[in-house]
C-alpha cells in the first residue's frame, strides 16, 4: 500500500535536468542579442536567483529589462524550449511508472507551460518504447499568478478533482513556490536536490521540506 496516493511534481531540475541546457543558455542568448556589453550570471548565480529573489524580480529590478527586452527574452526562451527536449534523471522516468503500477496519482505543478511538460513525457514514453505515459494532470505556466504556485490553486484543485486528503499528497520541488504553496495546505513535501549543490538553497530545503 502506498503512503502516499499522489505525487505533485514540479517539472524543471526536478525531473528533467532542463535548467543547464535549455533555461540559462536561453538567457545568455538573449543578453548576447541585445545587450553584448553585459555580461551574463554564472550558471550558479542563475539558480540563486531563481530562488530568491525570483526570475521575474531579477529581470525587471536587477536588469531593469524594459518591455521590450522582456519581451524579446520570452521569445528566445521558446526558440530554446520548442527546439530542445530536456531529459529526465536517470531513473526518475522508471520511477513514475512503478509508482502508477501501484496505483499512485501522478501530477505536475510547474512553471513550465503544460504543452511542453506533456511534450517530454511523450518524447520519454518514445524512447522507451512504451505508449505515451502521461501525468494524470497538469498545471502549468498561466498569466494569473492567483493559479500558479505558490498560490495554493493547483494543489486545490487536485485535491477537489481526485477526492484526495492533504494527508495522501507528497509534493518534490527543488524551488520555493512549490514549497510555500504544500505548506499553505499541509502537504507532505521533499527536496529535489540533485539540479545543484548550492548552500542557501540546500538549507531552506532542510529547514521547510518534510
Amino acid at each position: 500500500m502506498l503512503k502516499y496516493r499522489c505525487l505533485i511534481l514540479d517539472h524543471d531540475d526536478t525531473v528533467v535536468m532542463s535548467t543547464p541546457t535549455i533555461h540559462y543558455p536561453a538567457h545568455v542568448e538573449t543578453l548576447r542579442r541585445i545587450r553584448p556589453q553585459t555580461a551574463p550570471i554564472t550558471l550558479e548565480e542563475w539558480y540563486r536567483k531563481n530562488f530568491h529573489p525570483g526570475l521575474m524580480t531579477f529581470l525587471t529590478t536587477e536588469l531593469q529589462m524594459t518591455k521590450e527586452e522582456l519581451e524579446t527574452e520570452f521569445h528566445i526562451w521558446r526558440e530554446f524550449t520548442t527546439q530542445r527536449v530536456p531529459e529526465f534523471y536517470p531513473g526518475m522516468f522508471e520511477l513514475l511508472q512503478e509508482y502508477r503500477k501501484r496505483g499512485g496519482i501522478i501530477t505536475v505543478v510547474s512553471h513550465s507551460e503544460e504543452p511542453l511538460i506533456e511534450r517530454d513525457y511523450r518524447h520519454a514514453s518514445q524512447r522507451a518504447g512504451i505508449p505515451p505515459f502521461l501525468p494524470d494532470r497538469i498545471f502549468g505556466w498561466t498569466q494569473d499568478p492567483a493559479k500558479r504556485k505558490p498560490n495554493p490553486y493547483p494543489g486545490l484543485q487536485i485535491l477537489r478533482e481526485f477526492s484526495l486528503d492533504p494527508s495522501e499528497v507528497l509534493l518534490l520541488d527543488d524551488l520555493k513556490p512549490g514549497i510555500e504553496m504544500a505548506k499553505a495546505l499541509r502537504f507532505d513535501t521533499a527536496a529535489a536536490g540533485w539540479a545543484h549543490n548550492i548552500e542557501e538553497i540546500r538549507t531552506y530545503m532542510q529547514l521547510n521540506c518534510t
